[in-house]
């Protein structure tokens, strides 16, 4: 199988996937997972979403400046990201509660069974359940934080990209108003972390419209561009940037990221300042 990604105007991306493992349309995207030559990969709706190779540097740059951001790491709620692994990264770093909210039961559920990364079948029983910290509940992300009264240290959200040109059902968890209903949800110090997109300059368009958003919404924002990934991460907060002090005390150790790269990334490209 070929899966041709699309990457920009014009420009698309071909993987070639060497043995497929799950090809199927779930209730709200096409996913496939396969063998490429970056190990099990996951995409949906033909955008990769992650692989074996390179899934700690996306995760870690997703979830590490959350937890030096944040005053505490102890209550954790995460948005999508199907495969569990900010789960387990959150329950490391010393959180007593995640609870892991996603739309699509299915994909979670193959994503278990499949992927050498995130949970496992047994692990993802449990935390149906609610048998430990991790608590998995299959809902709209949306609705969930419209409508909960719980707080939160930190809150994630990692989705697909937003999606410039169609309406995509991710696009409502990345406007302005949703951003300040997952603001509402923080505990005093908390962070609130988002996949924000591609600062290449041929894909930024919707790096720039979400950092308005963050910019328009939170005092303090925060960016953190992997430097061995091809995406950025924002970071609502109204705390001072203090994550190069904080990170040797933290819980989590980080395998991708060290003080070097905390005050390299977090500089903005120029499309964004």
């Amino acid at each position: 199988m070929r899966i041709e990604e699309p990457v920009g105007a014009g420009l698309t991306r071909v993987w070639q996937v060497d043995e497929v493992l799950v090809d199927t349309k779930t209730e709200f995207q096409h996913l496939v997972i396969g063998k490429t030559a970056q190990g099990v990969s996951l995409f949906c709706d033909n955008e990769r979403q992650s692989t074996d190779f390179s899934q700690l540097v996306y995760h870690e740059a997703l979830m590490v400046p959350a937890f030096l951001l944040a005053a505490q790491v102890d209550r954790v709620l995460i948005v999508g990201s199907s495969e569990g692994v900010a789960s387990q990264m959150a329950v490391e770093a010393g959180a007593t509660v995640v609870d892991h909210v996603d739309i699509d039961t299915q994909a979670v559920k193959l994503c278990a069974e499949h992927l050498p990364y995130g949970y496992t079948l047994d692990e993802l029983e449990a935390a149906e359940k609610g048998d430990g910290p991790i608590r998995v509940l299959y809902a709209d992300g949306y609705e969930f934080i419209r409508t909960t009264e719980e707080k939160y240290d930190i809150v994630v959200v990692d989705l697909p990209d937003e999606q410039d040109d169609h309406d995509a059902q991710q696009n409502r968890l990345y406007g302005a108003e949703f951003l300040s209903m997952c603001k509402r949800l923080l505990a005093p110090g908390g962070v609130v972390a988002y996949q924000g997109g591609c600062p290449t300059l041929w894909r930024n368009g919707t790096l720039i419209k979400c950092w308005r958003r963050f910019e328009e919404v939170f005092s303090a924002p925060v960016y953190f561009g992997s430097d061995e990934h091809e995406w950025a991460f924002f970071f609502g907060t109204s705390q001072e940037n203090e994550m190069v002090s904080r990170l040797p005390s933290s819980k989590y150790r980080p395998k991708t990221i060290d003080a070097l790269t905390l005050q390299g990334s977090t500089v903005p490209p120029i499309s964004l300042r």
